[in-house]
């Protein structure tokens, strides 16, 4: 996703798209174990959306200050 699209939202919003993300890491996690999918794209891909999507809810806290 991109940062763009995620400024827009809202901070409920980001924090709901937070957790799916952060399930489907799981999940990716998972499947790479019992290696039913072979791709670790997935993995750096899932952890740059959590880290963008927790620096935009930062940013928007210190703004709401």
């Amino acid at each position: 996703m991109k940062t763009t699209e995620l400024r827009e939202k809202t901070i409920e919003d980001l924090r709901k798209l937070l957790e799916d993300t952060q399930k489907k890491l799981v999940d990716t996690r998972f499947q790479l174990a019992i290696r039913k999918i072979n791709s670790h794209a997935d993995l750096a891909k899932y952890r740059k959306d959590i880290a963008r999507i927790l620096t935009i809810i930062r940013e928007k806290e210190a703004q709401a200050n």
